[in-house]
């Protein structure tokens, strides 16, 4: 795929000490803090400016929200299936390319953070501790290393919002206020 809109992310596999784990109230908490400080950050976006992209060629601002909103799907889903995780990057791309509305992409993204709740909270510690199948992106490491790599991606992508916003004169918010 030639669109520099989509960003791919290859992690490189990191050593994990035995026994190292991360329990599932530290993975809901993540989720939370991902979630509350992107909508924080993205807040003052408006549908007015949800097809702004900065040049052309990259994301609009609708598109980023639902990138953010379909990688999180992206990492659940391939954490918890024997193939992994899909490489089908056009047909990822096609499907974000497709979002023109604000309000449709957040309603998205909402539905991606509810997802991983359900699904981190319907998963034993065991399930979490297991190791990813075979893939070419994080190696076999456990599967709640897709925590970790959510959180980055989105605070990419909020930062990435966030002068979006600054080029049509919008002050983002601190996300870290109002805690």
């Amino acid at each position: 795929m030639t669109r520099a809109s989509f960003c791919v992310l290859l992690v490189e596999p990191v050593p994990r000490p035995k026994g190292h784990t991360m329990h599932k109230q530290a993975i809901l908490q993540e989720l939370q803090s991902a979630q509350e400080f992107f909508n924080r950050s993205t807040r003052n976006l408006t549908e007015e400016v949800a097809n702004f992209a900065p040049v052309e060629g990259t994301m609009t601002a609708a598109q980023q929200v639902a990138h953010v909103a379909q990688t999180i799907e992206w990492f659940f889903e391939g954490a918890f299936r024997p193939e992994a995780f899909s490489s089908d990057w056009e047909a990822a791309a096609k499907e974000t390319a497709a979002v023109t509305s604000l309000a449709v992409a957040r309603e998205w993204l909402d539905r991606a953070f509810a997802a991983a709740r359900a699904k981190t909270e319907a998963t034993s510690q065991e399930d979490w501790n297991a190791p990813l199948a075979p893939n070419p992106f994080f190696g076999e490491i456990p599967r709640f290393v897709i925590i970790g790599a959510i959180t980055d991606h989105t605070a990419h992508h909020r930062g990435a919002l966030t002068v979006y916003a600054r080029l049509n004169n919008i002050t983002p918010p601190m996300p870290y206020m109002d805690m």
